[in-house]
């Protein structure tokens, strides 16, 4: 059974509670990777239009602004009220992730309302933010403030939209920051309506700007912008390269950085690992089974398992990495080609007989590629699992909880799942080691992401001032 296909209602720019066309008055296209058909035009956002929105959360952001003299509590309601209003409109809002970002209807629908409630979480946060009392050396009274940043860049990738607008909205103006977002140029639909539920929210002029636009111009202008105090991003491990480079050369700005992966998901042999073999046989005859029955297609039908792949660009990278696992030696169990005429879809794809050394192994391909690799012992796994540049998150299947904690402990990876994978909570830090970036998303270390910490030293005896 199809979904209907929603309206598009909004394609500009979103400064000071204001919809805006861009100072050059360029457009751009977002397409559907369905069809690899075009939706619509949206207004291309620049270095000029960066400019204003930058300016404008400066000014939101002042001393005695609306936003900075708002009781706490309150913050938390306007974001709770925001998340009513997502709620509201939470069945519209799946159907423009899905049209706009090709991810199947029920993970579009997973990916909203994670979305509300990583921010009615933060929402919660909102007037318990606060310092402590120090007992310092002398006759002191010592304290800390914990402060907003300032003026937050929130750069969103492609392949979760909406959940990352939640994940870097709710705890950016929970601490009292004020917002710049640029979503991908891929994906910006949903990122430009929620702006409208801002506005409805009552949230002050100014405290939340949107600018959709290409990375190389919008986002290096965020990047490289003096009057931006913190940025955080999502996405390639070589575009984070560059945003952390610009913000060296300009003002030093704070940086958060959630990065490519190279997860490894680790199925042990309980009984015996000298049945290895006889395990990974299994293991690969049941994923070749379960990847040649996946649905391919439209993701506006809810039979659908897998959708396309986000644009030509990513869907020609796939099928070439693809192509160097059969080169390298990989054996093809099922997949790797194009399906129908239309669109960017890719079989879903299974490779045995893996080694670390092919590309498939080692490089972030994002698609929907399986590559199944061999082991025999614990000291081998962590060695192989730690053998690659990223460190975003891994997993253990097993049932002998020593087996799993030593994995745990000796794989370097911001995330380790035990008997599960891909799992999600507002309450749980994520973010990466090594080249998958630094900082974390989501939980109170993910708020702590968007403050500052202010140590306030009195003399209470004015010889010791």
């Amino acid at each position: 059974m199809g979904v209907e296909k929603p309206q598009v209602k909004h394609t500009q720019l979103f400064i000071n509670n204001e919809w805006r066309n861009s100072k050059s008055g360029k457009t751009f296209p977002t397409m559907n990777p369905s069809t690899g058909e075009k939706i619509c035009d949206i207004q291309e956002g620049d270095k000029a239009d960066v400019d204003l929105a930058v300016s404008a959360a400066r000014s939101a952001f002042k001393l005695g602004s609306k936003w900075r003299t708002m009781d706490a509590s309150l913050r938390g309601r306007l974001l709770s009220k925001f998340a009513d209003l997502m709620e509201r409109d939470k069945a519209y809002l799946i159907k423009l992730e899905t049209l706009d970002n090709g991810m199947p209807f029920p993970y579009c629908q997973w990916s909203v309302e994670e979305s509300i409630r990583a921010i009615r979480y933060y929402a919660g946060w909102a007037d318990k933010i606060h310092g402590k009392t120090i007992p310092m050396n002398g006759n002191f009274f010592a304290y800390t403030r914990v402060e907003p940043i300032g003026v937050c860049a929130l750069i969103l990738p492609w392949n979760f939209p909406i959940l990352l607008f939640g994940w870097k909205f709710g705890p950016s103006l929970a601490a009292g920051n004020t917002v710049v977002m640029k979503p991908a140029e891929q994906t910006s639909l949903t990122a430009i309506y929620l702006c409208s539920l801002v506005k409805e929210a009552g949230f002050p002029v100014g405290v939340f700007n949107c600018i959709p636009g290409y990375g190389p111009t919008a986002g290096a202008a965020l990047a490289e912008h003096n009057d931006v105090d913190k940025l955080s991003f999502t996405g390639s491990t070589e575009v984070g390269k560059i945003i952390q480079i610009a913000s060296g050369k300009s003002n030093l700005k704070r940086v958060t950085l959630e990065l490519g992966g190279k997860s490894p998901l680790v199925v042990m042999d309980d009984a015996d690992l000298d049945l290895a073999e006889k395990i990974y046989d299994k293991f690969v005859a049941k994923s070749r089974e379960i990847a040649a029955a996946r649905v391919v297609g439209d993701p506006l039908d809810e039979k659908t398992a897998q959708g396309p792949q986000i644009d030509e660009e990513q869907f020609k990278k796939i099928l070439e990495l693809i192509e160097s696992g059969k080169k390298e030696g990989a054996k093809l169990e099922t997949g790797g080609k194009k399906v129908g005429s239309k669109g960017f879809f890719i079989q879903p794809t299974v490779f045995s007989n893996v080694t670390d050394g092919m590309r498939i192994a080692k490089e972030e391909i994002f698609g929907p590629v399986q590559s199944i690799i061999k082991f025999k012992t614990m000291e081998e796994v962590i060695e192989r699992s730690n053998r690659t540049n990223y460190g975003l998150a891994s997993g253990i299947m097993t049932k002998d909880l020593e087996k799993a904690l030593t994995y745990m402990q000796g794989v370097q990876a911001g995330t380790v799942w035990i008997n599960t994978f891909l799992s999600f909570s507002p309450q749980t830090p994520l973010g990466g080691y090594k080249m998958s970036g630094y900082g974390r998303e989501l939980g109170e270390d993910g708020l702590s992401e968007y403050c500052e910490i202010k140590t306030v030293m009195m003399a209470m005896d004015h010889k010791n001032s």
